[in-house]
């Protein structure tokens, strides 16, 4: 079967850069979005560049220029975005409904992959505010693409290992401390951590699957199943040291959001449900639902314990 061209939108950015590398690997032909917006950002023009060395097509374009993203996506079988959804950084979730917009116009996109990438957001109903912004405006999202009849993959990929595991899931920290550690809770909530890398790999594995059309995927690595303690365990056993541990409650957590940014509260209501609420992994995929680990058995996905060997 002729692998689909795949368009990449947000191809400088921290996941957007492996998917690129992902769909190259595997062979694909891959155009990327050059936005004006990168302007004299150096170093992100400087990665656009490797990548057209190493055989990637350069596509400009701009959410401000709708008839430059029909163009785009005219170009190519599958679009995968990869826009910022956090707000630390910047949260442009809902620009995508312009890119619902063009791939219904141009008419030949046989799957869109939508900036997802995290906690799914049809199981986040409860969320509390203001964090729940994100799985709102997801849902947006899905609602525009369903509404559209645009073929879909939607990819659950929980916890990205280098914020969570390199901060032993502390907030705000990503490198871990060889003394103390504070547990969210009682440290026991399982949640799963995946190596960004192979996030991308299992998500460009999804694009020609027919097992994945119009489901969500769930990236649930059976090893990568873990609780914070059973994390911090893990870096205890690299280092050959116990850490310190205190902890804090939920109530004395979610008091403590009250006082910070609006940007900060959102990111760490996220982690709330993640650490105080076991939110990931506390339920059942259904049958509207699959599983990357058992679809993609030859992808060797990375270890806690090997990823966090970086640290030592």
């Amino acid at each position: 079967m002729e692998k689909s061209k795949v368009l990449v939108i947000g191809g400088t950015g921290y996941l957007g850069k492996r998917l690129v590398k992902a769909s190259l690997a595997e062979g694909h032909e891959t155009y990327i979005l050059h936005r004006p917006e990168i302007g004299v950002d150096i170093d992100k023009v400087q990665m656009l560049l490797s990548f057209k060395e190493q055989g990637a097509h350069l596509v400009s374009g701009s959410f401000s220029d709708q008839q430059s993203l029909v163009n785009a996506v005219k170009l190519v079988d599958v679009v995968i975005c990869a826009i910022s959804g956090v707000h630390i950084r910047s949260h442009q979730i809902l620009l995508q409904l312009k890119l619902v917009d063009a791939i219904k116009e141009a008419g030949n996109v046989k799957r869109f992959l939508p900036s997802e990438f995290g906690t799914d957001p049809a199981r986040m109903e409860n969320a509390l505010e203001p964090g729940r912004v994100t799985f709102d405006d997801k849902m947006v999202v899905r609602k525009a693409i369903q509404d559209a009849q645009i073929p879909f993959t939607y990819v659950s990929a929980n916890c990205f290992a280098g914020y969570f595991l390199g901060g032993l899931c502390q907030p705000g920290k990503i490198l871990p401390s060889r003394d103390s550690v504070v547990l969210l809770g009682d440290g026991n909530q399982k949640a799963i951590y995946v190596d960004e890398d192979d996030i991308a790999m299992y998500t460009i594995k999804t694009i020609d699957d027919p097992r994945t059309l119009n489901k969500t995927i769930y990236l649930r690595p059976p090893k990568n199943i873990l609780s914070q303690r059973e994390v911090v365990e893990i870096w205890e056993k690299l280092i050959d040291k116990k850490l310190l541990k205190s902890s804090i409650p939920k109530e004395e957590f979610l008091a403590s959001l009250k006082d910070l940014e609006y940007e900060e509260q959102v990111g760490l209501v996220h982690y709330y449900h993640v650490c105080y609420e076991g939110c990931l992994a506390n339920f059942e995929i259904g049958n509207d639902a699959v599983e990357a680990s058992e679809l993609y058995p030859e992808i060797k996905y990375t270890p806690v314990e090997e990823y966090m060997k970086r640290y030592v």
